[in-house]
């Protein structure tokens, strides 16, 4: 059975650097990392005491692991704008949790090669658990600055709606000098 259905001829698995991330219904500008989605569902054990020396196992409590995603340093404030709705220390006095909307559902959308979209999962219930506003600075290094999120969520899931794209297999045609 072929690993791409829509393109058989496809062999090649999607490389991990065409994503965006969309929350309040707009893309964040600039993230260019982002940790994977992962899982974890704990094993319970047990057994009767008639049983042999064997043990059965089911599935116990699934736990979703954090998101970190980061970006280059910006003056846009969407990272800290959500930061902020988690705790604001001058929003006075019973003020600094915005419990109305400090959660928000993610779109984290993945793309093939040629810029089509070709994954998506929704990711629910997310809130920043931890913020960095700014790296270690150090004056010798040459890096970007970068900002940081680090999301707790309560799950998420493959959007079944979006399909493997048509991948064109016309060759591109390259205009020499004349």
């Amino acid at each position: 059975m072929p690993q791409f259905t829509v393109n058989p001829q496809r062999l090649d698995p999607y490389k991990n650097f065409k994503f965006r991330i969309k929350w309040d219904g707009r893309y964040v500008a600039g993230v260019s990392k982002i940790s994977g989605l992962r899982r974890t569902t704990e094993v319970v054990t047990h057994r009767e005491g008639g049983d042999p020396s064997t043990i059965h196992k089911s599935p116990g409590l699934t736990q979703y692991e954090p998101i970190v995603l980061e970006r280059g340093l910006t003056h846009d404030l969407e990272f800290e704008k959500w930061a902020n709705a988690v705790w604001n220390r001058n929003a006075g006095a019973g003020a600094e949790v915005a419990l109305a909307n400090f959660r928000k559902d993610v779109i984290l959308e993945f793309y093939n090669e040629a810029g089509q979209l070709a994954l998506a999962y929704k990711i629910y219930r997310c809130w920043v658990s931890e913020y960095q506003a700014l790296p270690d600075l150090d004056a010798n290094a040459n890096a970007v600055a970068l900002e940081r999120l680090k999301l707790e969520n309560e799950g998420w899931e493959r959007d079944m709606e979006v399909v493997e794209p048509a991948e064109s297999t016309a060759k591109r045609r390259t205009v020499g000098r004349s």
